[in-house]
């Protein structure tokens, strides 16, 4: 059934420039220059505007159609740089574009990559005009061939399946830079003490903002093109969800200037009165989550405004949660920052790729069978799945907000699960790692996840800390804050909103707050809202009802101390 695209009340308000703020918080320059907003749009003979970065299927972009794997969507827009803005050189910033694209620049071909949830950044300067140009983006989405990651998309969407989106569905922009320019940024926090690397530059100074004072530290060449340095820190202000203290910071080389910021935390694995616990900053942490898709009623993937990504951490936060579980999707960094500033602990999934098969991957798990052996993946599979995890890891590390990385989903394109795991420990070994989350986890994992659903959760024993990474999945359907009137897809269904709630808080009264003090060490709740024809959130899939009572859920909260 067709579903009903509800406007929120950032898209009834929608200006058209919502997205011309800077996108990247964690590597900052005074060099910006957005290309969102409208552009031409072709598909085949059909000529129409879009609204870039909302995807076409969306309400937002101004088309709202699904396009097949077989058309090509071109982007095009003339643009001409404001005076001055021209440094040595000029980067073009592309967030996400769903998958494949190519861009061209004055009918010069410029670059072809695969993005899907990946930013990338290419350098446009010797094909640029000094006065008018003009961009061009042609981009194709082959999701049914299941090779490049795909999430929750499907083209025949229902039930725990979402609309597909394709083309742009993040910022674009432009930077200008000096021939020799900070690149990048790696930080790596330990205790009270953080390392951090520049990358594009062999020397450079570090100033560290500590409020009343600053201090400088020198950055010292480490490698070719790379300077680092480490600071201890005194008298040492940790982050977490209740203090999500930042700490600001400049990195000028000689030619080039960026703005970061980062927080000291730590999260490991420690045994706590004989129980494996998992800790943060060192104390043992109860992890109260929700599972968070990442999909608008009227943008998808994509919010109508940036804002909406602090609303819906502030509004989770407010009823007394501390993690969200972005579940096999990758934000925008805004997102991120969202987090680290206000204080959310974020369990990142790697998006998926390969078949999904329901007998094989959720029914027979579900009834108990959850010893399968792993299935075959092509190598392509393969490849493109290490090739994004990779990237993602790259992409986030610097973000204190991430503490959690899921591998594998439940049995979704899962392989080599051990290799995958020691892969991700050579890439990262600040973070846990949680392997295969939900079931088919008898391999290589710092934590033990579980996924309950149809049946009571019971306190279970394990030699690692266990964490129900998802369970729940009640379903309230609020009259006219739905998108499918006919078809439901929940695990519970109540019909009015005290029921609901009375269950809900039953649930963790009843399950939860006792295996807390047996082991559990986090529970994910499926949602934090509703998505198309699932009705399992606390918020409406428009954002526009909490179905849940504030003192209620905070109170409850309270009994989730460990």
């Amino acid at each position: 059934m067709k579903i009903k695209h509800l406007l929120t009340s950032e898209g009834k308000a929608l200006t058209g420039n919502e997205y011309d703020l800077y996108p990247r918080p964690q590597l900052k320059r005074e060099s910006f220059f957005s290309l969102n907003g409208e552009w031409d749009f072709q598909v085949g003979e059909d000529k129409m505007k879009i609204l870039v970065p909302y995807p076409p299927e969306s309400l937002l972009s101004g088309v709202g159609k699904t396009f097949s794997q077989k058309d090509v969507l071109i982007y095009s827009r003339n643009f001409a740089l404001p005076q001055g803005f021209l440094k040595d050189r000029v980067i073009l910033n592309v967030g996400a574009i769903d998958q494949r694209c190519s861009i061209f620049i004055n009918a010069q071909h410029v670059s072809s990559f695969i993005s899907g949830y990946l930013a990338n950044s290419i350098d446009i300067t010797d094909y640029l005009n000094e006065d008018e140009n003009k961009i061009e983006i042609r981009v194709t989405d082959n999701l049914s061939k299941h090779i490049i990651p795909y999430g929750k998309q499907k083209h025949k969407r229902g039930g725990m399946w979402y609309t597909p989106v394709s083309g742009i569905w993040q910022s674009v922009w432009f930077e200008s830079v000096p021939f020799n320019h900070i690149k990048s940024l790696k930080i790596t926090p330990v205790n009270d003490t953080v390392e951090i690397l520049a990358y594009g530059v062999e020397g450079a100074t570090l100033t560290l903002d500590l409020g009343k004072k600053s201090l400088d530290f020198p950055m010292e060449k480490v490698f070719n093109q790379i300077c680092g340095v480490k600071i201890k820190i005194d008298e040492p202000t940790f982050w977490s969800p209740e203090c999500p203290y930042l700490y600001n910071f400049r990195v000028k080389s000689d030619s080039d200037l960026v703005e970061s910021y980062f927080a000291l935390r730590t999260i490991d694995v420690q045994e706590i009165d004989g129980v494996k616990r998992l800790c943060l900053n060192g104390k043992p942490y109860f992890f109260h989550g929700l599972l968070d898709q990442g999909y608008f009623s009227d943008g998808i993937y994509t919010p109508a405004s940036p804002d909406l990504y602090r609303q819906d951490i502030q509004k989770m936060k407010d009823l007394g949660f501390n993690t969200l579980r972005k579940h096999i999707k990758i934000e925008p960094e805004w997102f991120y920052y969202e987090c680290d500033r206000i204080g959310m602990v974020v369990f990142q999934d790697m998006v998926n790729n390969g078949k999904y098969s329901f007998i094989y991957d959720t029914a027979l798990p579900t009834i108990g069978l959850k010893n399968l052996p792993e299935k075959k993946r092509s190598k392509k599979e393969r490849d493109a799945f290490i090739s994004f995890m990779k990237g993602t890891v790259t992409q986030l590390y610097n973000h204190p907000c991430v503490c959690y990385w899921t591998i594998f989903n439940e049995g979704w394109g899962q392989f080599s699960s051990d290799e995958m795991y020691d892969l991700l420990v050579s890439l990262d070994k600040t973070r846990i790692i949680d392997t295969n989350s939900g079931w088919f986890g008898k391999h290589k994992s710092d934590v033990e996840s579980l996924h309950v659903y149809f049946k009571p959760v019971k306190a279970v024993k394990s030699d690692k800390p266990i964490v129900l990474s998802e369970f729940g999945g009640y379903s309230y359907k609020v009259k006219g804050h739905v998108a499918n009137e006919k078809d439901t897809y929940g695990y519970k269904l109540f019909e009015d909103r005290e029921k609901f709630e009375d269950a809900l808080i039953s649930l963790y009264e009843n399950e939860i707050v006792p295996f807390v003090k047996e082991g559990l060490c986090g529970a994910i709740l499926t949602q934090l809202s509703d998505v198309e024809d699932e009705t399992n959130g606390i918020l409406t899939y428009d954002r526009a009802v909490c179905k849940v009572d504030r003192d209620k859920m905070i109170e409850l909260a309270s009994k989730l101390k460990i």
